[in-house]
């Protein structure tokens, strides 16, 4: 065992001995005037210095992309959020533009139409604008609520418009907000015109839409007519659109199915008028048997 660390010792002393002849002999040798051992030093040192600069300078470009990263995804982060707020904006902003141009229509409404007259002459029937703030919950029974009610002046059975035309009237009226049955209310009716043929009639609900029934065989009527409100029932003023003739069914030369597409799009009501002051037959013009069974079925309705 002596003997093997003798030889081990003696072995490492003899490398020893052959690496300091190398460097030795290399301070001697020289390369372009400089000598070899400086060559070999510098050169092993360049190469550390190198390795440790790339490492330093490749921590150093990650440590910046990180937080160039980190900036960038805080300004989108920023950018979205000021997205989502003038995406928000722009939705209150057309709302407001489309609340407007509804308010704009009643009031173009109101000016237009009058409703009443007198010895004097023509007077205005007054309006009473309202917002719709609720639906019926019962399919069957199509109505609408407004914030409008008895405090307003607004009572039972006055007649509900819009802009493009009837949508009904008032059945259940309390201080602060009202009940309005639609004109598609399957117990709704009024009494009705053709505007080009003045052909006669009566509007019923049908619960999705309307018809036009109590029509004379020889009426002039066809697809495509307007059909108006005659005022007779009491509730509607004389002349408002109700729609238009949609599709034409006779039966035994009679008219049997009459439909009407209604004028108003029910489904998207958000301001009304009421007019305050139901409509009366004109003195003097006696109901033919249409306009007379249009105001008994709705009377009894």
């Amino acid at each position: 065992m002596a003997v093997l660390d003798i030889r081990q010792r003696t072995g490492w002393l003899f490398a020893g001995l052959i690496v300091a002849h190398i460097v030795l002999i290399s301070t001697q040798v020289r390369t372009r005037g400089v000598p070899l051992f400086e060559v070999v030093t510098f050169g092993a040192f360049a190469e550390v210095q190198r390795w440790t600069t790339t490492g330093v300078s490749g921590v150093q470009d990650t440590w910046t992309n990180y937080f160039a990263l980190q900036q960038v995804r805080a300004e989108n982060e920023r950018l979205r959020q000021e997205n989502a707020q003038l995406q928000i904006r722009l939705q209150g902003e057309r709302a407001e533009a489309q609340q407007a141009r509804t308010l704009q229509e009643l009031l173009d409404l109101r000016g237009k139409h009058t409703f009443a007259t007198t010895g004097a002459g023509v007077t205005a029937t007054p309006l009473v604008p309202s917002s719709v703030i609720g639906g019926g919950a019962s399919p069957s029974f199509r109505t609408i609520t407004i914030d409008k009610g008895t405090q307003a002046g607004i009572r039972a059975d006055m007649a509900v418009i819009a802009p493009r035309g009837v949508v009904g009237r008032v059945v259940l009226p309390t201080p602060r907000a009202s009940k309005v049955q639609l004109l598609t209310d399957g117990e709704a009716g009024a009494g009705a015109l053709v505007e080009r043929s003045r052909a006669q009639g009566v509007i019923e609900g049908t619960g999705e839409g309307l018809r036009l029934v109590y029509v004379p065989g020889t009426a002039d009527i066809k697809v495509g007519d307007v059909v108006i409100t005659s005022g007779i029932e009491g509730f509607y003023p004389k002349g408002l659109v109700i729609g238009q003739i949609q599709s034409i069914e006779r039966t035994a030369g009679e008219y049997s199915q009459v439909a009407v597409r209604p004028a108003v799009d029910y489904t998207s009501l958000e301001a009304v008028l009421v007019v305050l002051t139901p409509p009366e037959a004109a003195a003097g013009d006696a109901p033919t048997d249409a306009e007379a069974k249009a105001s008994s079925v709705d009377r009894a309705r």
